[in-house]
């Protein structure tokens, strides 16, 4: 069935919208003369900016009135013919049934809500545990198309550093992101500067990542002065997105948690040390470049390694066996600590790196 006009509705974070970059490929390579849009939230879609599979993005505001609503929903009015839903959540459903007649979609599982949703849709998937994002967002298009033998995330493309960036790089360099957007998922910064100060003493130049917000520099402002540039160098704050992909084509390594950029740099195939905690591997791991269409990873290992990317988690809580919780840490909410994190020693992890810049 062929469709000119086509709308991915992906209201989440940044990583999400990279997660879904396969779905969209593929829907490109079906439709090869479609027009394919994404729909997400305001600044969650810069790691699409380039992509040659999307047409056009439209952003929507996370949060605001009425009006501004009704606003979005009118310039949607069936403008489309086929909208693929990623997210359960009732806005993105009222995204699609507003855009187009033709929806498939993912469904809560087992609720009066899923019902509803499942009404209102030509094509309804149910979002299931153990199930990798990538290939849960596939899911959308079984209704014409089989999953392709290899699936890859597409990382947006390169913009130029900044010449006073660019002169200070060296080799060796790893690329070390501090922070995490929550406090659940955060690696403790003590632990960051041991693997920093290990890696310095090997005389590896460390490079710093992140965002110019008050949550990121505060986190890295923990570890920043820990060296003179341009050993330690802290490049938070003063790159695109563009620029990070290239910052990451001239690094040798990466290490971080589960975030946007450990996505992005298992996309292109950086050799990665990751730490996880709470979250689910088989949901949320980073996806390895060119992978068969099928689950990578494992629920848990003390240590997991497909290609490139090296993947450690914590120890349980000392009277159960909780890792991963699937929660938002120990204490479940998003500032809580989690155990699990605490308890990954560095050690590891700077191992980890040492044996990765060691391998040819």
């Amino acid at each position: 069935m062929p469709f000119d006009r086509i709308l991915v509705i992906v209201t989440a974070q940044l990583g999400d919208a990279l997660i879904c970059t396969p779905l969209i490929h593929a829907a490109r390579q079906q439709w090869p003369q479609a027009r394919i849009d994404v729909l997400g939230f305001a600044g969650t879609l810069d790691l699409l900016a380039g992509n040659p599979d999307v047409s056009g993005l439209i952003e929507v505001a996370r949060h605001g009135n009425l009006k501004a609503h009704w606003h979005d929903l009118r310039r949607l009015w069936r403008r489309y013919d086929l909208a693929l839903v990623t997210r359960t959540s009732d806005r993105a459903h009222l995204y699609g049934l507003v855009a187009a007649r033709v929806r498939s979609a993912l469904l809560p599982g087992g609720t009066d809500e899923a019902r509803w949703k499942r009404r209102l849709t030509r094509h309804g998937f149910t979002a299931a545990t153990g199930v990798h994002q990538v290939l849960e967002k596939l899911q959308l298009l079984s209704p014409w198309m089989a999953a392709p033998p290899a699936l890859s995330l597409r990382a947006p493309v390169a913009a130029a550093l900044p010449p006073e960036i660019e002169a200070q790089l060296v080799r060796p360099c790893v690329l070390v992101h501090v922070p995490s957007m929550w406090r659940y998922k955060q690696w403790p910064t003590a632990h960051y500067r041991e693997v920093i100060a290990g890696l310095l003493a090997d005389g590896v130049q460390v490079v710093l990542t992140g965002s110019g917000s008050a949550n990121d520099q505060a986190l890295i402002a923990d570890v920043r002065h820990m060296a003179p540039a341009p050993a330690l160098l802290d490049v938070s704050g003063r790159l695109s997105l563009a620029q990070v992909r290239a910052l990451m084509d001239r690094a040798d390594a990466y290490m971080g948690p589960d975030t946007s950029l450990t996505h992005l740099a298992a996309a292109l195939g950086l050799p990665s040390v990751t730490v996880y905690g709470p979250t689910h591997p088989q949901e949320f791991g980073p996806w390895p470049r060119e992978h068969p269409a099928q689950q990578p990873w494992a629920r848990r290992a003390q240590r997991q390694e497909v290609g490139p990317i090296v993947m450690l988690q914590g120890p349980d809580l000392p009277d159960r066996q909780c890792v991963p919780c699937t929660r938002m840490g120990c204490e479940d909410r998003r500032d809580s600590d989690s155990f699990c994190l605490q308890g990954l020693a560095p050690q590891r992890v700077l191992e980890e790196l040492r044996r990765l810049l060691a391998t040819p």
